[in-house]
């Protein structure tokens, strides 16, 4: 599974492990940039929260001594995401078909258990402005929640096949979903309305796919930093980058069992995981964003599609901002 870390930069990075272990470590910062983290009252410095089984358990690194345990699920802890505005509300996604909401400030309180999934959970991701929370198991839709009201708000259905990786645009306007039927679909979270679907097709014969049938199956998908581009890891060996206003990949490179991406969250490289216990690292396209993205990108970081769309402004310019411009 793909490890979780803050969008601003420091805080904690979860990397999930084989016998359902999940670690969360301290993001360092370079000199001169460093903010103190925010953590739990018992916890003065970075803390590790290793999670080994059903349970997670929160220790500082400077003293190794216990604080507390994360005492609740029933099986396998598969995901964990981070709330990204910094106020260590945790959300674990488990194959006992649930997620659960964690309050670390407050000593690891439970704060709500999310139920309506019918299969294991293997994602989970909080949208940037903290606002929805995405999972996906393996059944063919996804769900999206209310972080504010931890009820559902609606179930993303459009998928052939069991859906196992989402995640959110930098500004919370737009939501991708990726599947063993071999496709990506980008949402609008707010309106339930699929913008595109990327499909993953064969891209050279030499490969050898040894008669698989789903040999396109995806594993995970992410989305860059600037929000411009995405990179899927498939079952037919290979990692895509994704521009976002195309329909076909804009770069490729040959992989072997891999399991899951995620971007340098300043640009430029990619890390992958495989089955086979490597970590890769791959560059990847760097752009300087368009004033109009950068004003984009602004808005909709505090405006729904719902309140674009009501603005009193050319119908070209709702179009732009609601990204149904593809």
């Amino acid at each position: 599974m793909a490890g979780r870390q803050s969008r601003r930069g420091f805080g904690l990075v979860s990397l999930p492990l084989e016998g359902g272990s999940i670690f969360i470590l301290p993001l360092v910062l370079p000199r001169g940039e460093r903010e103190p983290l925010p953590g739990p009252k018992h916890c003065e410095g970075p803390c590790l929260v290793p999670h080994v089984g059903h349970s997670a358990q929160h220790v500082p690194l400077s003293t190794g001594h216990l604080l507390f345990s994360l005492l609740g699920h029933q099986d396998v802890v598969r995901d964990l995401s981070f709330a990204p505005n910094g106020s260590l509300i945790l959300v674990s996604a488990s194959r006992d078909k649930t997620l659960r909401v964690w309050d670390l400030s407050r000593d690891g309180r439970q704060v709500q258990v999310l139920s309506g999934h019918v299969q294991w959970v293997y994602c989970c991701s909080i949208s940037p402005d903290c606002s929805m929370l995405c999972s996906a198991a393996g059944e063919k839709s996804a769900l999206l929640w209310s972080m504010r009201s931890y009820t559902l708000i609606r179930r993303l259905e459009g998928h052939q096949s069991s859906v196992v990786s989402c995640d959110f645009s930098p500004d919370s306007a737009l939501l991708v979903t990726a599947s063993y039927d071999a496709c990506v679909i980008m949402w609008d979270p707010y309106t339930g309305e699929q913008l595109r679907t990327l499909r993953h097709v064969p891209l050279h014969s030499a490969l050898d796919y040894s008669g698989e049938v789903h040999t396109s199956s995806l594993r995970s998908v992410c989305f860059s930093p600037e929000g411009l581009y995405l990179a899927t890891v498939a079952d037919d060996r290979l990692l895509r980058i994704w521009a976002l206003e195309l329909r076909s990949p804009v770069a490729f490179a040959p992989m072997t069992n891999g399991l899951c991406c995620m971007y340098f969250p300043h640009g430029g490289f990619i890390a992958t995981g495989t089955r086979d216990g490597h970590v890769q690292f791959w560059t990847a396209p760097r752009v300087l964003s368009s004033l109009k993205h950068l004003c984009r990108k602004a808005l909709r970081t505090f405006l729904t599609t719902y309140q674009v769309l009501a603005l009193p402004i050319p119908r070209k310019l709702k179009e732009f901002l609601t990204y149904r411009t593809f």
